[in-house]
């Protein structure tokens, strides 16, 4: 074979084709065609394809590529769409609306854990941790889901696929997640994704984190796995998995594995892909019919799995040959015939014989590769329970099926001695309806990897249409790994709530106390969806709050996924009869902030800003739900019909002096300034829904009236009567809002702490113009009504309605000018509120000066903790003791633009406070997405405050380009705390991204001239109001420029 042939197909195969591969300055050392590809320079000439056999079949005189340049699936589809054409992947979306295409059938809607989950758990005391342990999940089936190691299956989580792997020092094989691991990219439509694990060479040290962090109590940081040595001297692999999707048929799938020794030296791999069924069989008195996988071969050898299912089409998946592995240089070695793989055969049934030392009603079981790979798990005769993976047994005994036939099956291949130092090895998977008659170019690598490519490439395109002039590089990949691993953590979710309860007729009846443990009253409940976590392996279950907020950035690259994720959950198989919204499967009954409001006309205007589609439909049909759902509020939550709203702890778990969803050990009631204003925020969004609504029926204008006067009662309630005495929330000799207890008639006092819960109130904020107030006759002659008439209501704890801002608007806002510059000297103060990465959730005074207060014997207090929690309060998993978290600031972002629609420049701060320097409030607006930001960018010296100063995350070119995405953050350096993958609302990052990054300075450098800013919102919000009058309305016209971006801040944008 000619060199330069030989040379060119080795790249092709194992470095993805990239033309960056030649540029050592762009690569800096890492694998370009398995790192996130966003392109330096306009694209380059399309590539030669044509039809390429297997490397092994090449002969060795093929001469160079001469053949003319075939058309991308892209080029042809542009060609057809003309000045139509707007990127393949949104046309893929397109079709998926209008039903043509079902590209969202297949995704990442696998679990990452599904073992000690609520659903899981048919114990007597509601430990889900200890009834079903990481250490039963390879033995046994699941009832309500799977999991794996970056898995797909279909939306209805039938079929299964993920991978496996095995070094050959771990004492089971390596199937679920735990270490190290990076959603790197995704296209909305899932037709490319990418996925990384880095999988030790050493054995796992599963004991050892264990044992070290039973010893170690709050006050000291987790031991984490790279505090050991596990990954010492690079000894781990770089396990890359990408899917790609036929351009034209989102029900094949190319699936390419590609593992790099980072190590110094020659070490084996075994690298095995599952394909298997979630067990739909076991649970039901009468067996329904069954599923099956089995082995076929080809003509020419090529093995495959014959798939076959009662509710779904025939699909194959071809396990193609790989190719030898490589070193760095790219040279073949070992055995030139590649390395075959061995089809393996079980069931997806549970070794009761294993875990309970009963009998197995069928000889292969769940856990039958482990046995048949690694001899040391094999259990012998004498063994019932723990430590089987320890002894020797008889390899004698047949673990799989020899008939290969089953429900679970695997493809096993073994690549020895790979060469270190970034050698490589490549497995290439096919999972398609197509019979092999159909597929000619069945084991063409060089086309299968040209697929992977285009979709690729496909991604980027869809990727870059979202920015608007140049955003460095780095804040690209943020924003990218952002985007894709909120688009990863999907996850099929499946729960009915009397099977649940009851149990199931062919396993034996759960515990009868069971039922009192949680959720015995969510009867209606039944969940089958593709749903949005928070952390696919930390939370793998849905949260109210969280949603919402994972809706807003989800709603830039897929609005109607973020539409339907809202629309589920006030459907009426998720809502109570009485309007209560669900908020996680530990308690449904939990009361999380009423988000769902905001978010809804959140995605709604992002849809209409982006792509100029109004989904009223949508909008109504969400609107009519969360009536329901305000009603549950007034009702259950204003115990004494008030208007002051208690809540409980209201998704900020630990903030409070006192746990906030149990009674006071003080007695009396706790009056709630957060609760207040979370309601008032509620009203708000309500009326701003109604308002749009009325535009197109007319009997929304009373409903907004409704919703406005609702919202004066509840602003008036921030100060509050008791007996004859009135108390306020407010406290203004501290310029804040506290919550307060009332023990009695004429008998409270305000708990002054200060933290989120008062700066909350500043949510509350609505803008009117002028043009929306005069198309609505009935609703402005009852404003203004009200505002004459009753003075003693509207002029109280709340801004003045009678006096007009920037053009002539009014503003609706629990917070007075006097107030909102009070709460945010605070606020924006460095020693208090504000960090260089946000704002803090509790003020850094109370590091001197904490409070509290003695009750029968015990104390009480809040301290600031700028890290990880040293209270056991809500489990002790989370902190709102001065750490940033991202969606909460998003919304102080949001409301201080919404005041300067209404002040502003005429309403200037000094940011930070005693900096001499003052601002207007969409400056420190921008200012505190800046901050946000560079918690995850590169300073001027190559360091994020993510990695809170790991020198291998920050220096090491295998680690510094790839991010987590924390579920919260130090408040004083920045480093990401609690779930590593929380890129539910952490993802809020791309968006804050894609509406300032183009001003965002790089961390620690000096500030951007706030005149370049303050000309931009100049131009953005001083257009024509939608009436066509000349009221300077904030209402942008549909430019082309202003259609993609999300820079506009006008009340039509927010």
């Amino acid at each position: 074979m000619a060199p330069g042939v030989v040379k060119a197909l080795q790249e092709k195969i194992f470095r993805n084709g990239d033309d960056s591969l030649h540029n050592e300055n762009e690569t800096q050392g890492r694998d370009p065609g398995l790192t996130i590809h966003i392109p330096g320079k306009p694209p380059t000439a399309p590539k030669t394809s044509h039809p390429r056999k297997s490397l092994r079949s090449i002969p060795e005189a093929v001469p160079p590529d001469v053949s003319v340049p075939a058309k991308s699936y892209r080029q042809k589809l542009s060609q057809l769409l003309g000045s139509a054409y707007r990127g393949t992947e949104k046309y893929r979306l397109e079709q998926d609306a209008r039903h043509e295409r079902h590209w969202k059938r297949w995704g990442p809607y696998l679990s990452d854990r599904q073992w000690a989950t609520v659903r899981e758990d048919y114990s007597h005391d509601g430990n889900a941790w200890s009834h079903f342990p990481h250490e039963h999940a390879r033995s046994r089936a699941y009832r309500w889901g799977e999991d794996g190691i970056g898995g797909i299956s279909d939306n209805h989580q039938r079929l299964c696929f993920s991978l496996a792997l095995w070094n050959e020092k771990d004492p089971i094989l390596k199937e679920r997640l735990f270490g190290l691991y990076y959603y790197l990219d995704s296209a909305p439509t899932h037709s490319y994704m990418k996925f990384l694990y880095k999988y030790p060479q050493r054995r796992y040290p599963y004991e050892e984190l264990v044992n070290e962090n039973v010893h170690r109590d709050r006050d000291v940081p987790e031991y984490e796995i790279l505090d050991s040595d596990t990954f010492d001297d690079d000894r781990y692999w770089d396990v890359y998995m990408e899917y790609a999707k036929e351009a034209d048929d989102p029900n094949s799938i190319y699936v390419r594995i590609t593992a790099y020794n980072r190590g110094p030296e020659p070490s084996t791999l075994h690298i095995i892909p599952h394909l298997w069924f979630r067990n739909t069989w076991s649970w039901p008195k009468d067996k329904p019919p069954m599923p099956s996988l089995s082995k076929s071969v080809t003509v020419d050898g090529l093995q495959y799995i014959k798939v076959k299912h009662p509710s779904m089409e025939k699909y194959y998946m071809y396990c193609l040959s790989s190719p030898p592995s490589v070193d760095k240089s790219g040279n073949f070695v070992g055995n030139e015939d590649g390395v075959q793989p061995e089809l393996l055969f079980t069931e997806n049934e549970t070794n009761f014989k294993r875990l309970y030392g009963g009998q197995n009603p069928a000889p292969y079981v769940k856990d039958a590769f482990h046995d048949h790979i690694i001899p040391s798990h094999r259990q012998t005769t004498d063994e019932k329970h723990s430590n089987f993976w320890e002894r020797e047994a008889s390899a004698s005994v047949m673990f799989v099926n020899p008939d290969h036939r089953g429900t679970k099956s695997a493809a096993h291949y073994i690549f020895r001695d790979i060469p270190g130092d970034g050698g490589c090895a490549v497995v290439r998977i096919r999972l398609t309806p197509f019979s092999p008659y159909n597929l000619p170019n069945l084991e063409d690598e060089g086309l299968f990897d040209e697929i992977i490519d285009q979709r690729r490439e496909e991604a980027n395109e869809f990727y870059d249409s979202l920015l608007l002039g140049h955003i460095n590089d780095d804040f690209r990949q943020i924003m990218r790994q952002a985007f894709g691993g909120m688009l990863w953590t999907k996850q099929y979710y499946y729960f009915v709530q009397k099977d649940w309860i009851e149990g199931d007729p062919a396993q034996p009846p759960p515990p009868p106390g069971r039922k009192h443990i949680r959720n015995m009253d969510w009867k209606h409940m039944y969940i089958d969806d593709v749903l949005s976590m928070p952390d696919k392996w930390e939370y793998p279950f849905f949260a109210a709050w969280d949603t919402a907020f994972h809706c807003i950035p989800l709603a830039v690259v897929d609005p109607a996924f973020a539409k339907k994720q809202l629309d589920l959950l006030t459907r009426e198989w998720y809502m109570k009869p009485d309007g209560q919204i669900p908020a996680y499967e530990w308690n449904f009954s939990d009361v999380n902030p009423p988000v769902h409001a905001w978010a809804t006309f959140r995605v709604f205007k992002i849809e209409r800003k982006l792509t100029g589609k109004e989904d009223l439909a949508f909008l109504e049909r969400v609107f009519q739900k969360l009536l329901l759902n305000f009603t549950w509020w007034v009702n259950r939550k204003d115990s004494g019909g008030n208007n002051v709203f208690e809540g409980g702890f209201l998704g900020l778990d630990n903030i409070g002096i006192f746990n906030r969803s149990e009674p006071l050990p003080t007695g009396g009631h706790l009056r709630q300034a957060d609760g207040t204003a979370w309601m008032a925020f509620y009203c708000l969004n309500m009326l701003n829904m109604a308002l749009e609504l009325a535009k197109h029926n007319p009997v929304y204008e009373d409903i907004a009236s409704k919703f406005f006067e609702h919202f004066i009662f509840i602003a008036d309630a921030m100060t509050y009567k008791s007996g004859d005495d009135t108390f306020s929330l407010w406290n203004e000799e501290d310029g804040m809002y506290y919550d307060a207890i009332e023990f009695g008639p004429g008998s409270s006092m305000q708990l002054p702490v200060r933290s989120l819960v008062g700066l909350i109130p500043l949510y509350a904020t609505l803008v009117l113009e002028p043009a929306v107030i005069n198309r609505f006759p009935g609703f402005k002659k009852r404003m203004e009504w009200f505002i004459d008439n009753r003075p003693e209501v509207s002029a109280r704890n709340m801004a003045n309605m009678k006096v007009r801002g920037k053009g002539e608007r009014r503003l609706l806002a629990l917070a007075s000018k006097e107030r909102l510059i009070r709460i945010l000297e605070k606020m924006l103060d460095e020693k208090e509120f504000l960090s260089e990465y946000g704002i803090r959730s509790l003020s850094k005074l109370h590091k001197e000066s904490p409070w509290g207060m003695e009750v029968h014997g015990q104390r009480y207090e809040v301290g600031y903790w700028p890290g990880d929690s040293h209270s056991g309060m809500f489990g002790g998993n989370s902190n709102w003791r001065g750490p940033i978290w991202l969606a909460v600031n998003f919304l102080f972002i949001e409301s201080l633009q919404r005041f300067y629609q209404y002040y502003g420049d005429d309403l200037q701060v000094e940011c930070p406070t005693g900096s001499g320097v003052f601002m207007n409030l969409v400056e420190v607006a921008e200012e505190i997405q800046h901050r946000i930001i560079h918690i995850f960018g590169r300073d001027i010296e190559g360091k994020r405050a993510t990695n809170g100063g790991n020198p291998k995350l920050d220096g090491d070119p295998h680690f510094r380009d790839y991010l987590w995405f924390y579920e919260f953050f130090h408040a004083d350096t920045g480093k990401g705390l609690g779930a590593s993958h929380q890129t539910g609302w952490s993802g809020l990052v791309a968006y804050h991204i894609l509406q300032s990054g183009l001003t965002c300075r790089l961390p620690k450098t000096p500030r951007t001239p706030r005149s370049l800013v303050h000309h931009y919102f100049d131009e953005t919000i001083d257009s024509l109001s939608e009436c066509g009058d000349d009221t300077h309305s904030l209402y942008s016209a549909m430019s082309a420029m202003d259609l993609n971006s999300l820079g506009d801040i006008s009340p039509e944008a927010l």
